[in-house]
């Protein structure tokens, strides 16, 4: 009878115990119910939502480019392509066989399509190919029923309506590299691109506007149900640059078959009227993907249209940059405007002898002369006497020798040596024949195009020290713009000069002289030699520049300004291998300046 009672206290007590536990665990339960329910559940709203809403970004609208009149120079335009939905087809293999009976497929292409299908679900529109002609659109819609699964979407191309006249400063834009992704989620949309070159990547963050969003509600398989919420975002910025596109295309023409730079530029602000190198390329290919073809034809061609000549083109100025060597000797008081060399031809020194161009020698030369025939033996005798440190000096104050500040990548300083400089480079002491011929612009010195008509401008406007832009300046800019430290009284004396090399009889530009309703230009020729004629090519027959091959021969050079009484534009103008100054380079920039009277800008 104990024994029974024993085993039905423990019966009891295990009965009691389990109950315990049981009571535990369902007020442990409810107690997380209720602090799940209650508590949390503001955050797992949050994720069901987040696993019940898809946020995707919206492409803002880049912003256009103008000129300074209107004309579009970087819009957008439809971009009209073929998707595939591989859902709505019964053979993804028979639709794309029939669809590239009307629209050419690459092997690479089919490829990367067949790759991209099979990583995403089959309701997920895939691109078969992009930039669609209206034709093309057109074929495909009248063979739907040949190619199942195929719909058009249509979206923006960015695109440059003047092609190859404006990819140098307006660059072009293309897709983004893992390096130039940042915290910004638009920058990992596929297809989003962005400003790789030029001013479309200097402007980015302006052009480029705020991404929008959309909210959607999508099923558990990623399929759209229906969109919440919609946020457009903001189109990106516009801007008008100073650039004109007729004296642009003009310009550009100018050139013909020849390689090189033009740039205009206002001379009282240093806003950029026209900015050219040739040859040049149609930016478009970048934007919608150019080939290796294209590529290679742009990347092989020995005239580099690849590259910017006039910010990443550097040339010995030649006897443009006797308008600063012929300012530095008036500002030390090394010559007056009357103060006469005498030139026979050639000068000797030490146990070298420099020759003027001129073998039979101009006589008599003051500096207006000088600056006239180019007397090259004048700017000998004044270079010696200056010294290469006050010829340096001047150069830089003009805006040579270092970069102008410009919005575009790669430019050039150039090379305007000092004694401090040539022993840094080279570890050797400076050379009197070194500052002779530094004194007619060769030898070590170099300048880009830009750098040349920034100093035209500066002599042109007399003596203010504008830099380029391609954007307009404000008045309250233009009041900054300081007066540089040159003597009004002997730019005057240099500008005489320039006019006569132009309007005076037998000028080194004589025959490109012009008058326009009473304007007239200025300006300075300038060759510069690529190489001497060798004895042996000479034997041969070669007497001439323009007998030697395209790459050998001189670059020809011109800086000029007008009208000449009241100055409003400057030009620059470098001919690759042109020969000569006053035959090629003055005939081209005085087109150029007559066109800008013309349109009166």
């Amino acid at each position: 009878m104990n024994r029974d009672n024993d085993k039905g206290k423990i019966l009891l007590s295990r009965t009691m115990f389990l109950a315990i536990v049981n009571f535990i665990l369902l007020f442990v339960l409810i107690g997380r119910l209720y602090y799940l329910q209650v508590f949390q559940a503001l955050k797992y709203k949050t994720m069901a939502d987040e696993n019940r809403i898809s946020t995707r970004i919206l492409m803002p609208i880049r912003g256009t480019v103008y000129d300074r009149n209107g004309v579009v120079l970087a819009g957008n335009e439809q971009n009209l392509s073929a998707m595939i939905v591989a859902e709505q087809t019964p053979s993804v293999d028979d639709t794309l066989a029939e669809f590239k009976k009307y629209i050419t497929l690459s092997e690479k292409e089919e490829q990367k399509i067949r790759k991209e299908i099979k990583n995403h679900r089959k309701f997920v529109p895939v691109k078969l190919k992009d930039n669609l002609s209206w034709e093309d659109v057109s074929g495909l819609q009248l063979n739907t029923a040949s190619i199942p699964g195929v719909i058009i979407d249509e979206g923006l191309n960015r695109f440059y309506p003047l092609g190859k006249y404006t990819a140098h400063f307006l660059g072009y834009v293309g897709s983004v590299d893992e390096k130039e992704k940042n915290e910004d989620p638009l920058l990992t949309v596929p297809g989003f691109k962005i400003g790789k070159s030029g001013l479309e990547k200097f402007f980015e963050n302006k052009l480029r506007g705020i991404s929008g969003d959309v909210k959607l509600e999508v099923n558990a398989y990623g399929r759209i149900m229906k969109e919440i919420e919609r946020n457009n975002g903001q189109e990106g910025e516009s801007f008008h640059l100073t650039i004109d596109a007729n004296l642009q295309k003009y310009a550009h023409d100018a050139f013909g078959e020849h390689s090189g730079a033009a740039v205009v530029l206002d001379v009282h602000s240093g806003e950029i009227l026209a900015f050219v190198s040739v040859p040049s390329f149609d930016p478009n290919l970048f934007t919608k993907g150019i080939s290796h073809e294209d590529w290679n034809e742009l990347l092989y061609n020995e005239k580099n249209p690849l590259v910017n000549k006039v910010i990443a083109g550097r040339y010995s100025p030649g006897s443009t940059f006797k308008i600063a060597v012929a300012l530095a000797a008036l500002e030390n008081n090394v010559v007056a405007k009357d103060k006469s060399f005498y030139c026979g031809g050639a000068m000797t020194l030490g146990n070298h002898k420099f020759h003027c161009w001129k073998h039979s020698g101009h006589g008599h030369q003051n500096i207006i002369q000088a600056l006239k025939n180019s007397c090259d033996i004048y700017f000998y005798e004044v270079a010696m006497l200056l010294g290469i440190e006050k010829i340096a000096d001047m150069a830089r104050i003009l805006g040579l020798g270092s970069v102008t500040g410009i919005s575009l990548d790669n430019e050039q300083k150039g090379i305007i040596p000092d004694k401090e400089w040539k022993l840094k480079r080279y570890g050797e002491k400076w050379q009197q024949g070194e500052t002779v011929i530094a004194g007619i612009g060769q030898g070590y010195v170099q300048v880009t195009p830009l750098q040349l008509a920034v100093m035209t401008s500066r002599v042109a406007n007399g003596g203010y020290a504008v830099t380029p832009s391609f954007t307009k300046l404000s008045l309250k800019e233009k009041a900054k713009i300081k007066k540089l430290p040159i003597s009004s009284k002997n730019i005057e004396i240099v500008k005489q000069g320039m006019f006569e090399v132009v309007n005076g009889a037998n000028g080194t530009a004589s025959s490109s002289a012009f008058n326009v309703n009473g304007a007239k230009m200025s300006g300075k020729t300038g060759t510069t030699q690529v190489r001497r004629i060798s004895l042996k090519e000479r034997q041969s027959g070669i007497k001439k520049d323009e007998d030697l091959p395209w790459n050998l021969r001189n670059h020809a050079l011109f800086v000029g300004f007008a009208p000449h009484d009241k100055p409003k534009y400057a030009v620059a103008v470098v001919v690759e291998h042109g020969s000569s100054g006053s035959g090629v380079a003055a005939p081209i920039a005085s087109k150029i300046l007559q066109k800008a009277l013309e349109l009166n800008i």
